[in-house]
């Protein structure tokens, strides 16, 4: 049987050229980067040529980039370091519904703790309104938080359009780009936020290291690891040498490749969603149907529950998923489709396709060899279906 893996947007594989670059530094390349002898120096010097690479791949300065151990963490530093180090100035924070729960639960961590927060609706392709965003400023608010793009439908939000409303009224401006870097063109200058959250493992790097990106400029924050002066004495602890050096190759590759990959996605995710739509009744596309990344197709298949579809597929060795790795063991539905405004029976049935650098024409046909059957099986036995 043929494994077929389109859950790339929980996670990518390793790519071999970014283990071959990792290798040396789990072996003879061991030392610590803030030692002085020259075991540290020759990795200091492997870590600052890794924070250009990172850096370029997103148009930002090397001293603008702060290595962290993942994006969660990288939206946890930037949305409570912000808060903490204008605490005084205001404690009104704007976000949207849809957000990453490493967004949305540092909010709902932070409103009990005296903050209050303003959650932004989305409308029925899961795109915020900049003027929504306008409309909820206040003279408290010291932190806008709206992601670049969304893990579950792929929307890509009007950032350069809500960075600008927060320029004028001088409010910080954070962006969750985890699920964009090496998807789509990246460039910090061109959308002009203030801090932007990445991470490795989505693009074909290692697992346990991200970056944040604090623009020249941007008033402090306050750490969220406390220690010593590692990362510019923004981050403390000791470098992940190894994840570093993977994440800067896997940048490199991504920023080699991506055009072509692009093109290449799209045409597969499309034709997933073409065929699935004629062969299939009752299916919906969750999600804008063209500003979307081109690794990530939502569907909804009336009349069935996601998790089956999603368990009788991974019984014929397809790995798909119903939604953000996040959320897997909950029973709640999909709070981003919720908040699209559709109907709760439609959103337990949906499944998420995320394309990626490993997928091919034949993982498609794969798909749509089984899926169709597997739908009718199920809805055979549903008495909604009947009805």
């Amino acid at each position: 049987m043929k494994l077929v893996y389109l859950d790339n947007n929980a996670t990518t594989p390793l790519h071999p050229e970014v283990l071959e670059e990792m290798l040396p530094f789990f072996k003879e390349d061991f030392g610590n980067p803030s030692s002085l002898h020259q075991f540290g120096r020759k990795i200091r010097v492997k870590v600052d040529e890794a924070r250009e690479k990172v850096a370029k791949m997103i148009g930002a300065d090397p001293l603008e980039i702060v290595f962290t151990g993942g994006g969660s963490e990288s939206d946890n530093f930037a949305i409570k370091g912000v808060a903490s180090a204008n605490k005084d100035k205001g404690r009104h924070i704007i976000t949207s519904e849809i957000e990453h729960h490493a967004v949305l639960n540092t909010c709902k961590y932070l409103e009990k703790n005296g903050y209050q927060v303003t959650y932004i609706p989305v409308d029925e392709y899961g795109v915020v309104n900049p003027e929504d965003v306008a409309g909820a400023i206040s003279e408290d608010t010291i932190l806008i938080t709206i992601h670049h793009s969304n893990n579950e439908i792929g929307t890509i939000q009007p950032i350069k359009e809500i960075a600008k409303i927060a320029q004028e009224r001088g409010i910080i401006f954070h962006t969750d780009a985890v699920q964009s870097l090496g998807k789509v063109p990246l460039n910090v200058e061109d959308i002009g936020v203030n801090l932007l959250s990445i991470s490795a493992h989505k693009l074909n790097g290692p697992k346990g290291v991200g970056a944040c990106y604090i623009r020249k400029g941007t008033k402090r924050l306050h750490p969220l690891i406390n220690g010593g002066n590692q990362e510019m004495k923004r981050r403390a602890g000791t470098e992940n040498v190894a994840g570093i050096i993977g994440f800067s190759k896997a940048c490199e590759l991504a920023s080699t490749f991506m055009e072509e990959e692009r093109g290449r996605l799209i045409s597969l995710r499309d034709k997933l969603q073409n065929a699935l739509t004629e062969k299939i009744s009752h299916v919906k596309l969750n999600g804008h149907p063209t500003k979307r990344l081109p690794t990530t197709l939502n569907m909804s298949f009336e009349y069935v529950e996601g998790e089956t579809l999603m368990i009788n597929l991974d019984l014929e060795g397809i790995a798909v998923s119903t939604g953000s790795a996040c959320s897997s063991g909950s029973l709640e539905p999909s709070h981003v489709l919720v908040a699209m405004g559709i109907p709760h029976e439609i959103v337990h049935g949906s499944l998420r396709f995320s394309l990626g650098r490993e997928n091919t024409e034949e993982d498609i046909d794969r798909i749509l060899e089984v899926l169709p059957p597997v739908v009718e099986k199920v809805r055979a036995m549903s008495p909604l279906w009947e009805d």
